[in-house]
């Protein structure tokens, strides 16, 4: 949660909750060819446009904001040089060798890579995390550069254009709104196919690009398989009881996307001179921030712990919990429940009954704003009604800024107000040796010694579900063997 680092501030006015239905959208988070999130809850507070200075081109402006967007970026002169020599070589043996890119690597936990049409290339660091060799990432790399050269974002940038034109005639002209909406949901349909043909495409693209540039062709498969497992241990983490990917999904599901991955690799047999570089590449990771940025604090189980701001609070038992650069968001199994923690700068002489009236969210209950006070904090609270939602609110003043807690439920009663109550009285200050204690996640890269199993290097994880996350970080499979004097990833502090 970036609230009080120096580079990221929380609106001082922040925008309406206009829909109760948002609060659980899902959003997909498989590599693709436009930015996408991990799936997670979606926050009843839009995110905030980063502010820029002076006059910018659109393409710059673009790029600013998606840099703001993923938290900044992440300086690593070990892993920069590799990605540089990456990409070069997949450049040679690309459809334009002519054509110039820059890649941006950014400082954000999710898994994602993606291209923008001024060959703008991004990978987040929590990609490069789940990668095990360079042949892995030339093949991200090539599948965003087919993009580029396949003319994606063009061709469905005029679809879409076309789809609109469709519906406003059959709506606005021929004055038949059902039909508009009809036309409306048959063409977001024709979308989502023509994307799923689009990523299946720059999948061959890709894989073909990176055989020719003398990488391992079976690294675009390694990493898609990663990639689902990936997703698989979220949604077992978040008892959603959702994928990352559906139907109507911008991208094809995973399955799909290695199988025809696979049988690409094996065309591709015959060639010779392929290289998958596994021990570069995870000397470059070796140290690497894995998880949340420091200055955004942590998800440690169901507690966030900032020590910046030295504060914390713990969700109640059942919720998963996911840091976002807007906020912390939490839902429990089934969906049944959400919350939202942020903070927000206030004038002082603004007082949290005041900050409740201002109009910040709709359905407020007239009376139900109460002062109290938390662990010592000035803290209030509110109820706000929608049509299937009951939305408690929590609000705790500490140094400047106040922290808010918004409980969503489908079932209020005394047993959702106790749930709530209990998260509002988990809010506190961290003390001076509680702040020392706390200690980033990085990528630690160790050596199998004779006789250690999976279970044992992952029992020196930092991690929470330590081996699940061992073997979705290796790419191995339960039940595997390790090989003495192989290298693997472990998350340490």
């Amino acid at each position: 949660m970036a609230v009080g680092h120096r580079h990221h501030r929380a609106t001082k006015r922040p925008a309406a909750l206009v829909g109760v239905a948002a609060l659980l959208l899902l959003a997909a988070g498989c590599v693709s060819g436009k930015p996408t999130q991990q799936a997670q809850v979606n926050p009843p507070l839009p995110p905030l446009s980063p502010r820029l200075s002076g006059v910018e081109r659109p393409a710059n402006r673009e790029h600013s904001r998606l840099i703001a967007a993923f938290g900044g970026e992440y300086q690593s002169p070990a892993v920069e040089g590799l990605m540089s020599d990456v990409l070069a070589r997949v450049v040679r043996a690309s459809a334009d060798p002519s054509q110039s890119y820059k890649i941006t690597i950014l400082n954000s936990p999710t898994v994602n890579a993606f291209a923008l049409a001024d060959s703008n290339l991004y990978v987040t660091r929590g990609l490069l995390a789940l990668a095990n060799d360079t042949s892995e990432i030339a093949a991200v790399l090539a599948h965003e550069i087919g993009h580029v050269t396949a003319n994606h974002a063009q061709a469905r940038a005029e679809l879409e254009q076309r789809s609109i034109l469709v519906s406003r005639v059959v709506a606005e002209v021929l004055n038949d709104p059902t039909a508009g909406q009809m036309v409306r949901n048959e063409s977001r349909v024709s979308l989502a196919g023509f994307s799923r043909a689009q990523e299946l495409e720059a999948d061959r693209i890709g894989i073909r690009t990176i055989s020719k540039a003398g990488f391992d062709p079976k690294g675009a498969s390694r990493f898609l398989a990663s990639l689902g497992r990936n997703s698989d241990l979220r949604v077992d983490r978040t008892s959603s009881g959702r994928s990352d990917a559906d139907f109507l999904s911008s991208h094809p599901t995973t399955p799909e996307r290695l199988a025809q991955a696979a049988g690409v690799a094996r065309s591709l047999d015959g060639s010779v001179g392929h290289d998958a570089d596994r021990d570069r590449y995870l000397t470059a990771i070796d140290g690497m921030t894995f998880g949340e940025d420091p200055n955004e604090g942590y998800v440690r189980g169901r507690r966030f712990i900032h020590p910046g701001l030295a504060i914390a609070f713990a969700a109640p038992e059942g919720f998963a919990l996911e840091n976002t650069y807007q906020a912390v968001l939490g839902i429990a199994a089934g969906g049944s429940q959400a919350l939202r923690f942020d903070g927000v700068e206030l004038p002082p002489d603004q007082t949290l009954e005041g900050f409740f009236a201002s109009g910040w969210i709709e359905g407020l209950e007239n009376g139900s704003i109460q002062t109290t006070t938390v662990n010592g904090l000035p803290a209030a609270t509110a109820t706000a009604k929608g049509k299937e939602w009951t939305f408690r609110l929590g609000a705790v003043r500490s140094e400047g800024t106040v922290y808010r807690l918004l409980y969503a439920t489908r079932s209020s009663g005394p047993e959702s107000e106790r749930v709530f109550r209990e998260t509002l009285g988990s809010i506190r200050r961290l003390s001076s040796d509680e702040v020392r204690s706390v200690k980033p996640w990085r990528i630690a890269v160790v050596t199998a010694r004779e006789g250690d199993t999976a279970e044992k290097v992952a029992a020196r994880m930092a991690s929470d579900q330590a081996l699940e996350r061992f073997l979705v970080l290796n790419g191995l499979e339960r039940g595997a063997t390790l090989r003495p004097g192989q290298r693997y990833k472990i998350v340490a502090e």
